[in-house]
């Protein structure tokens, strides 16, 4: 079995978090809590969540054991 989890679940964060970041851009009053904008902050993080787990299975294991 040559499936990976890290793809399906960096591609969901990935795209959460770009969808989320531009929204905290484009609605800058839509949700704030003390003056931050909490959409564009969740955004950036799921984002970086998200490539990380893209490229940990990008630089994971190529060859998988024989079985």
């Amino acid at each position: 079995m040559g499936l990976d989890i890290r793809w399906p679940i960096g591609l969901m964060f990935t795209l959460i978090g770009v969808l989320l970041t531009v929204f905290g851009f484009v609605k800058k009053a839509a949700s704030t809590s003390l003056d931050i904008n909490i959409n564009l902050v969740w955004g950036i993080l799921l984002l970086v969540f998200g490539v990380g787990m893209l490229l940990g299975a990008i630089s994971g294991r190529k060859n998988p054991p024989a079985a």
